[in-house]
């Protein structure tokens, strides 16, 4: 059996991790102080809705509100189903064809520890010079950026794109606390850079590029992340796809070519 912290020790984390106090909290949810204490010292128990409402309100996950219940002595209300399962292959299907749709552009589909679940033709570009070792499943997308046998010697802004990939990774374990992506994130900032990076550097844009040297020519990409949201379903909750867009008409030229179109 699975097992879960105490409810209160669970709610003062996720309290904390949003900055809230008790009084904030009690505040947004409607309910008194007295009583949220009350729940987080474990003299109370509240009612599987209420728990939804906080849960709500400090913007808990899919996967951390089934611990949360399970803490409470509720059943789980969010499913977690493999997405090769029988009850999943309409959503895989509709996976596959957006990914296909993204053709001559390199897209994949990652799970919540950027694991590769799916991808279409295009991303051969971006994989044809990392090393088979990093290809075996589970295929991580974020060690293969980040890793000297991978991405990381035909990355012209290698610094600027690493400082971009720790980033996202730092928003989304504030956003989850998950241990996972934290030991993820060890795991490649440990990463030897090439001989010439120069550094993180500043993030001054939104959208960061990536400028890739290919066996075929340097190609600059930017990258869009659309994540699933679902109240059902854990799996596609923590699914994203992330689309590969050529940033100048020189490398949307090289693509288009490249796919023979």
């Amino acid at each position: 059996m699975m097992q879960v912290a105490p409810l209160g020790e669970q709610l003062r984390e996720w309290r904390t991790r949003r900055r809230m106090s008790q009084m904030d909290l009690a505040l947004d949810t409607d309910i008194s102080t007295r009583h949220l204490s009350f729940i987080e010292t474990g003299r109370s128990k509240p009612s599987a809705a209420m728990l939804q409402r906080i849960a709500d309100c400090l913007e808990v996950p899919h996967r951390a509100r089934n611990a949360l219940l399970l803490a409470a002595g509720y059943a789980p209300d969010y499913q977690e189903r493999p997405l090769d399962s029988p009850e999943m292959a309409g959503m895989k299907a509709i996976i596959e064809h957006v990914l296909k749709g993204h053709e001559p552009y390199p897209a994949l589909a990652v799970d919540r520890h950027w694991n590769m679940v799916a991808a279409n033709d295009a991303i051969a570009i971006l994989i044809e010079q990392v090393s088979p070792a990093l290809l075996a499943p589970p295929v991580n997308v974020l060690r293969i950026a980040l890793h000297p046998d991978g991405l990381a010697p035909q990355i012209v802004n290698y610094g600027l794109w690493r400082a971009h990939i720790l980033h996202r990774l730092d928003l989304q374990i504030e956003a989850s606390a998950d241990a996972g992506l934290i030991a993820l994130r060890a795991e490649i900032a440990a990463y030897p850079g090439p001989a010439n990076d120069n550094g993180d550097g500043p993030l001054s844009s939104i959208a960061v590029p990536l400028l890739l040297d290919t066996i075929a020519g340097q190609i600059s990409f930017v990258s869009t992340v659309t994540i699933f949201g679902t109240p059902v379903d854990i799996t596609l909750s923590e699914l994203a796809i992330e689309a590969f867009f050529p940033a100048d008409a020189e490398s949307a030229a090289l693509l288009q070519r490249l796919a023979g179109r």
